[in-house]
């Protein structure tokens, strides 16, 4: 099974500077990052069943995942915008 990249580098390629000074200048936003990076790898091995989960399990994380991403997506535009 090949998985898609969802890394926030692959996830938002245009950000990449943002990326870089966000993880630098804010706590937050390293934590978010982090947390975001976490969940993902959780997902990936569930999905190349390296690790076993119920799919509303698998479900929740990817749904945790997401959120993650738009919250760190909003900051990501605000500090383009800035």
């Amino acid at each position: 099974m090949v998985l898609e990249p969802h890394d926030l580098h692959h996830e938002f390629p245009v950000f990449e500077n943002e990326i870089r000074d966000l993880k630098m200048i804010s706590g937050h936003f390293s934590r978010l990052f982090e947390t975001y990076h976490e969940v993902n790898r959780h997902v990936q091995r569930i999905e190349l069943s390296a690790e076993l989960a119920t799919d509303p399990e698998l479900e929740d994380l990817k749904k945790q995942r997401l959120k993650l991403k738009d919250e760190l997506y909003a900051m990501l535009k605000e500090k383009q915008a800035a």
